[in-house]
């Protein structure tokens, strides 16, 4: 065997050797940092204790929690009641109480979780109704779907925002024809008490052609929410919709996640490129939820009692509906706003009228007279009309809208007779007219009206021959008062 041969022999050895050992070194350090993760003290979870309770307000010291989190108050009975933090002063915690606060007593100890707000989403909650937490209400067992995600969303930007430029259908001739919707508008449905806004949410529910339904009941009376899903909703409409219900009874903080939780199932299914229909009732009802939470955290009162984080959040959970990025799906909502006493200058109707995109009010007049759906065409207005109508379509509109206005303003002098027939042109046509125009705005709740029907019959009135007095007379035809 030359040198050579045995230099080489020799060399490879070594080359081997110093491979081991840098195997075997790599293997210690690693062996090390396993080792020191075993034996690493685990992290330790600062308790506080319950030091006052007002009201619905927890005061807590002795922890620290982000504002958003929750902690868990014990009991004496070892049960677990779930807190959200909203608040703090120096070294106190203001929580208020998810659910119930029965047993809780004195220097109760409050833990921190690191539980974040997710919720279950997916194909798996159509004809599903939930709580505000997103468990089941309907018994029909546990959630189970494909994913979750955060009950926060990301902000659209809204130059990324697809423009409103198509027409929903909501199967109600008045709103389809004088009142166009766009998919991606948000509109308001003013009403008070009792004038029929949860009946014609249900219409639109089971008439609109948007492929998911998400309807949110918040703080309603809690015997509405199975007359609304038995006998408005029915199968048909259950079988694309999800519910969300938190009730009137409900803690006014569960009250608040409906609301979210609602809006962000229907933002899930937008982000899947689906047009939703997104209906929430009522709007008010989450103002006076979030004033609960605010005034017992001692933010002063504004408006009406109402402090200024309501006038912040009603927008904050609007803006979240509409159109996503260009190509993607949309959100079509309808937001209740309950007008106390018929007030329409009430702070949150105000607020919610400036921030919507248009707003549908219910007279209690027209209710009352058995005009149903009892929308009052000239309060209402639609703030996407001329980007998605004909022109053709807006000059029936106006015709239509000015033989209504015509005919109420002189309903007074007619009533009593003493308005003259031929006094005025324009007047007689009303006159004549108006007879035909309140059954336009009629519709039988079981009746669909789709969007073509309904501009057909809008444009249909614009051609009646209008006859006037003399004609009339000539003709031996009596004259309609």
């Amino acid at each position: 065997m030359t040198n050579a041969t045995e230099n080489n022999m020799q060399n490879g050895l070594s080359f081997q050797s110093r491979v081991e050992k840098l195997r075997a070194g790599r293997r210690w350090r690693q062996s090390l940092v396993d080792a020191q993760k075993r034996i690493a003290a685990p992290q330790l979870i600062i308790e506080g204790h319950l030091t006052r309770m007002v009201g619905l307000t927890l005061e807590a010291v002795g922890c620290h929690a982000p504002v958003g989190s929750r902690c868990l108050l014990e009991g004496p009975d070892g049960r677990n009641i779930e807190a959200e933090v909203v608040g703090f002063s120096g070294e106190k915690l203001f929580l208020m109480p998810m659910e119930r606060m029965h047993g809780i007593v004195p220097n109760a100890r409050v833990v921190p979780t690191k539980k974040v707000y997710d919720v279950a989403v997916g194909n798996e909650l159509l004809g599903r109704v939930l709580d505000g937490a997103g468990n089941s209400l309907d018994g029909k067992g546990p959630l189970q779907t494909s994913e979750r995600v955060s009950i926060t969303s990301r902000v659209i930007n809204p130059m990324a925002r697809h423009p409103i430029s198509e027409k929903l259908d909501v199967g109600i001739r008045a709103i389809n024809a004088l009142l166009s919707v766009g998919r991606g508008q948000r509109m308001g449905l003013f009403a008070g008490s009792g004038v029929g806004k949860s009946v014609l949410l249900g219409m639109m529910t089971k008439y609109t052609d948007a492929d998911v339904i998400v309807v949110g009941l918040i703080g309603e009376r809690g015997r509405e929410v199975k007359e609304f899903i038995d006998n408005i909703l029915g199968e048909e409409g259950m079988a694309r919709a999800v519910v969300v219900a938190s009730p009137a009874d409900d803690v006014p903080v569960m009250r608040l996640h409906g609301a979210s939780l609602a809006t962000r199932i229907a933002e899930y299914f937008r982000d899947q490129g689906l047009n939703v229909l997104l209906l929430m009732d009522s709007l008010t009802r989450y103002a006076q939820a979030q004033r609960e939470v605010a005034l017992a955290v001692g933010e002063p009162p504004a408006t009406k009692g109402y402090p200024p984080s309501v006038f912040a959040k009603i927008p904050q959970l609007v803006e979240r509906a509409g159109n996503g990025d260009i190509g993607g799906g949309s959100i079509t909502a309808f937001y209740t706003v309950l007008t106390e006493g018929d007030d329409q200058q009430d702070p949150i109707a105000d607020a919610a009228r400036a921030i919507l995109d248009g707003h549908i009010v219910l007279s209690r007049e027209l209710a009352e007279a058995g005009h149903y759906p009892a929308i009052d065409v000239e309060a209402s207005i639609s703030r996407a009309m001329t980007e998605i109508t004909s022109t053709e379509h807006q000059a029936a509109i106006r015709q239509f809208k000015q033989w209504y206005s015509l005919y109420r303003q002189h309903r007074d002098l007619i009533s009593v007779g003493a308005y003259q027939r031929g006094a005025d042109t324009k007047v007689d046509e009303a006159v004549m007219m108006y007879p035909q125009l309140t059954k336009f705005l009629q519709q039988d709740i079981t009746q669909p009206m789709s969007l073509a029907d309904s501009i057909n019959e809008l444009e249909a009135l614009q051609s009646v021959e209008v006859i006037s007095p003399a004609q009339a007379a000539n003709l031996q035809m009596p004259v309609v008062q």
